[in-house]
């Protein structure tokens, strides 16, 4: 299974320029604990960064700097990691885990966001696919006492 099967497609990204308080409204707004920050280039969105909430803490709060003036690009996280949507998912947690990153932007094969996978994604999904393995064991157990009667 590819990575671009599983990912959220609704991305909330914001530009470089964006102050670190019109970043943290759009947060609070749509209850997420980071945004992608792009650049448009010939009229696509490519990722740039990320800004998470800990960004916010860590490199704004703790140095007691203006959220009025600072802006995302001040702050966010450069050394992003992107990942294509034709990557499998047990190779994007792999890079996740070597990465040590916990949300990663998809793009496309020309390097364009089309999506965000979050650690809470890939458990979800992994969740659902031990639910499924589960009702493997408990099927065969229950044909099995059928057949034996």
């Amino acid at each position: 299974m590819t990575i671009g099967k599983i990912c959220n497609r609704e991305v909330v990204y914001i530009s470089p320029d964006v102050t670190v308080q019109a970043a943290c409204k759009l947060m609070r707004h749509y209850h997420v604990g980071s945004l992608v920050v792009v650049e448009e280039k010939n009229g696509n969105r490519v990722p740039v960064g990320m800004l998470t909430d800990r960004d916010v803490v860590v490199e704004l709060l703790a140095m007691d700097l203006d959220a009025k003036v600072i802006t995302a690009g001040d702050i966010m996280s450069l050394d992003l990691v992107t990942v294509s949507e034709n990557h499998g998912v047990y190779e994007t947690i792999e890079l996740m885990r070597l990465k040590g990153v916990r949300r990663m932007p998809i793009v496309d094969s020309e390097n364009r966001l089309t999506g965000i996978v979050a650690i809470d994604d890939l458990l979800e999904m992994l969740a659902q696919e031990l639910t499924d393995i589960s009702h493997i064991v408990s099927r065969e157990q229950l044909h099995e006492r059928h057949a034996r009667k």
